[in-house]
């Protein structure tokens, strides 16, 4: 039988990447003369990558951006973050605990994000944790991207994994819209990026600390899947 996969979203699910994203935005949206976000507000941004925080930030500002514009911005967001991971970005609590906890039971683990895949790579290898990973697909690791359940479904069959004996790990909407679209059951988790509870988007189970997605969860989870 195949071995069990958990497969984590990284920004807002595995590291609270928020200090370091937001201060690349603030500075982004400096060279446009646009005010800088505060945190209550950057939480409505995040999620789907650079290129859409900063189309959400020009749209709560009522300001045209033109798509040359739109180009040069994620530009100048992509050169400042990656010149500053891992910056302030850590693990959530938990995290690590749970990454040992499924490790020593032969889980395979994954990443699968919408963030960029070299700075996923450069984030997880600059907080010492790459080794545990069996692959990390970024937003331009397939020509697909969540929501599109192949992102999800084509990161678990690179990291030696089976979508059938798979659970994934999210905080936001396009995560848990992801693993329902492919058929996996989804751990939502409550302390990330969204605008609204995770509760509203219907996930398989909601969680408010890694210590509650326990390897009887994730057993569960997969043999009601089946």
């Amino acid at each position: 039988m195949a071995r069990p996969i958990i497969v984590f979203d990284l920004d807002g699910t595995l590291v609270d990447t928020a200090p370091d994203l937001m201060d690349s935005l603030n500075h982004t949206l400096a060279t446009s003369d646009l005010p800088a976000v505060d945190e209550p507000s950057f939480r409505r941004f995040v999620g789907n990558g650079g290129r859409v925080m900063i189309e959400r930030a020009f749209a709560a500002q009522n300001r045209p951006l033109t798509a040359v514009e739109h180009d040069r911005l994620l530009h100048v967001f992509l050169e400042h973050y990656s010149a500053n991971i891992p910056g302030r970005s850590r693990p959530f609590p938990g995290a690590t605990d749970a990454i040992a906890r499924f490790e020593s039971e032969g889980y395979i683990l994954a990443i699968c994000t919408n963030k960029y895949e070299a700075n996923s790579l450069a984030l997880i290898d600059a907080l010492g944790l790459s080794s545990h990973f069996a692959a990390n697909c970024g937003q331009d690791t397939f020509p697909f991207r969540k929501p599109d359940p192949r992102h999800l479904t084509e990161t678990i069959l690179k990291a030696g994994g089976n979508p059938d004996r798979a659970v994934m790990v999210g905080d936001s909407r396009t995560d848990i819209d992801t693993a329902k679209a492919a058929g996996i059951p989804v751990v939502a988790v409550d302390f990330g990026y969204t605008d609204r509870h995770v509760s509203a988007f219907d996930p398989s189970v909601v969680v408010s600390h890694f210590d509650e997605i326990t390897l009887d969860l994730a057993h569960n989870l997969i043999k009601s899947a089946n």
